[in-house]
């Protein structure tokens, strides 16, 4: 595999650390065309499907490509916004907002965002850094869970890239933070300040990304993980076991996928007599097509429609202030070692902080 073409190496260059913000990915647009391109791109990842490629690739393209762009075009046309994808606009948000945070703690790293699929690609981020002279690198999932379906396909882009490449920066990656302090915080307070402006519910479910079970019988943490940050944050809540529920939602073919399934069990919760339900998606850090759409249209349809009358969804933590100082920890932490602090001048101090309490930052 030949290399790609970068910068001559320059002696004695002075090392410059840079953090990449990897999220999942969206089309460029909510068209069945578009669609179609990103969907054969993130289901053509073995991390993603994990049956024998030669199959699937018949399944992929002979059914599942000609029939589903248009109906999730349609979907994806429903939470679409003037300025784009939403998971899009929150996720390069997240890395201004990530960007100004450090700067005004005197970090002197550069801060990108990058699609695993779609664009923007991880590759052309990592060419662009590199282009720029970065020689360290931060890669940060938007995954809480650590999941080889999501987590590690992150990583895999970035070898396939390191892979192509001759003098490879020195590379770093976080791996989860599930149940960190700060990330539970954040969640809390989110989920405490909607229920100061509305009350509370008589169940408050929190509803993850499904994988298939198998990935469990394997080894993959992710169910673990996601039961862990439920458990964390019920208790930051002081809820019992019977005040919270756990399910998994997003369930693709007829493989089993681990359970309960959040649609039949709002279903199920309404007809019990449960009267409102309050829905929050701790593994996702943006709101997108999974929470807007699957939860917040889909997902109540059903609740209310069974017998249900009261359905809050929460939404994402997005550019909240105390989940953007949680990443920013989270990222501080997984720096320590790398010589990144400066001593900036008292106008360019300034302007960092200006920009970082204009979005919302703690600071």
């Amino acid at each position: 595999m030949p290399f790609s073409k970068e910068p001559p190496f320059a002696h004695g260059q002075t090392p410059r650390t840079a953090v990449l913000l990897c999220n999942l990915g969206t089309p460029d647009e909510p068209s069945t065309e578009a669609v179609r391109r990103y969907l054969a791109e993130f289901l053509s990842d073995h991390r993603v499907v994990e049956i024998p490629r030669l199959l699937w690739m018949i399944i992929l393209h002979g059914i599942i490509l000609r029939f589903r762009p248009a109906k999730s075009a349609a979907k994806y046309a429903s939470i679409w916004t003037t300025e784009g994808s939403p998971l899009k606009v929150w996720t390069e948000r997240q890395a201004k907002l990530l960007q100004g945070w450090l700067g005004q703690r005197n970090h002197l790293v550069k801060v990108r965002w990058a699609m695993r699929y779609g664009s923007t690609s991880i590759a052309s981020q990592l060419d662009a850094l590199k282009a720029e002279g970065v020689t360290r690198v931060l890669v940060v999932p938007a995954y809480p869970q650590y999941s080889g379906t999501t987590t590690a396909s992150v990583f895999d882009a970035v070898y396939a890239w390191a892979k192509k490449t001759r003098s490879i920066p020195e590379l770093r990656f976080v791996n989860h933070y599930h149940d960190h302090a700060d990330y539970i915080a954040a969640l809390a307070a989110s989920v405490q300040r909607h229920w100061k402006s509305n009350g509370r519910p008589d169940r408050l479910v929190m509803s993850f990304h499904g994988v298939p079970e198998r990935t469990l019988q394997l080894g993959d943490p992710y169910h673990c993980e996601c039961m862990k940050t439920a458990r964390l944050l019920g208790e930051r809540l002081g809820l019992t076991k019977e005040q919270y529920q756990v399910t998994f939602q997003s369930r693709l073919g007829r493989a089993k996928w681990l359970e309960p399934y959040t649609e039949p069990t709002l279903i199920g919760l309404a007809k019990a007599g449960i009267k409102r339900v309050d829905l929050i998606c701790p593994g996702f850090t943006s709101d997108c097509l999974e929470t807007l759409e699957e939860i917040n249209i889909e997902a109540r349809e059903a609740f209310l429609h069974a017998g249900g009358e009261g359905f809050h969804y929460i939404p994402c933590l997005n550019d909240d202030p105390e989940w953007i100082t949680a990443l920013c920890n989270v990222t501080q932490q997984h720096l320590q070692g790398w010589q990144t602090t400066h001593v900036p001048d008292k106008e360019a101090l300034e302007a960092s902080r200006q920009a970082a309490l204009a979005m919302g930052a703690k600071v």
